[in-house]
């Protein structure tokens, strides 16, 4: 196959067909099962289910080995799994921060890509999904997919997270606050952001905590916002505020944003584990592949 017809194939620019292939067979893994009363597929946590018989999935690791067709296997040799009419629904909620602080280096590239590949994990594993890009812009602040559910919706799925754009500097609880005035249900909000912001981070995760909703909060920096190099006069731009400062000890300065820094990053997780959900800070230059395989599956966040 020539490169021309490689990339025809290529099913979304976020990642390869490989690393989807891989993606459809995993799910994510919430530490609290939060569902809501509706027809779905997730078992809920406080245990018990139907027993009408729906449909059937295919089976995943971590899945209910109860609920394996058996007799399909012996004759397939694959296992299937069995779904039943009035099993919860667990809703699957992802924010993606589109403000003009994550147009650099590549951070809101990852966080599309990750973006995507939670949303193929839930379309796949049967849950209802929406999706969010909270910027201002020509839409309004929050730029929405509805919510839907089963992997027919996988298409449209990948070209709302493949369009998104990033601009503006809007606070991320306001568009947080934008987001909740359409989300009802609980379950999992993927938060993908690089939470540089003036705006109350502990108000947007009381309100997303107060839905039912288990936090993966996710920090995307650059490597030049973890680890700055800074010598000689410098003028630094707010890019979300056009704000300016002028730096004459630059070790000095070094000194008090890595001491700042650690502790916005505490305070993320605290807030995080606060509300039974998690925290974690990724550099922008991982692939998509590495925190997928080697760092979110390793830690327990997918199975």
């Amino acid at each position: 196959m020539n490169e021309s017809e490689s990339k025809a194939t290529q099913i979304t620019p976020l990642f390869s067909n490989k690393v989807l292939g891989r993606v459809e067979r995993m799910r994510i893994n919430p530490i609290c099962r939060n569902t809501s009363r509706h027809r779905g597929e997730q078992l809920a946590g406080r245990g018990g289910s139907n027993t009408e018989f729906s449909d059937y999935r295919d089976y995943a690791p971590g899945d209910d080995t109860r609920f394996i067709d058996w007799n399909i296997f012996s004759r397939l040799r694959r296992p299937y799994l069995k779904i039943f009419r009035l099993e919860e629904e667990m809703n699957i909620v992802v924010i993606i921060d589109g403000s003009s602080s994550m147009m650099f280096d590549g951070k809101l590239e990852l966080a599309k890509s990750l973006a995507a590949a939670f949303g193929v994990m839930a379309l796949f594993a049967g849950q209802k999904l929406s999706a969010y890009l909270v910027r201002e812009g020509a839409k309004g602040p929050a730029e929405r997919m509805p919510p839907c559910h089963g992997r027919a919706h996988m298409k449209n799925f990948l070209r709302f997270v493949e369009s998104t754009e990033g601009g503006g500097n809007l606070p991320l609880e306001k568009g947080v606050d934008q987001v909740l005035k359409y989300h009802k249900g609980k379950g999992v909000v993927i938060l993908l952001s690089d939470f540089l912001t003036f705006g109350n981070i502990k108000r947007a995760f009381n309100s997303l905590f107060s839905m039912g909703l288990e936090i993966y909060s996710l920090q995307i920096l650059s490597q030049a916002e973890m680890n700055p190099e800074l010598t000689g006069d410098l003028r630094l731009v707010d890019s979300e505020t056009d704000v300016t400062l002028d730096i004459t000890a630059a070790g000095d300065i070094l000194s008090i944003y890595h001491e700042h820094k650690d502790r916005h990053m505490e305070e993320l997780l605290k807030l995080s584990q606060q509300r039974s959900g998690r925290f974690m800070t990724l550099s922008s230059d991982l692939s998509v592949e590495t925190v997928l395989f080697d760092i979110l599956l390793k830690r327990g966040w997918i199975k």
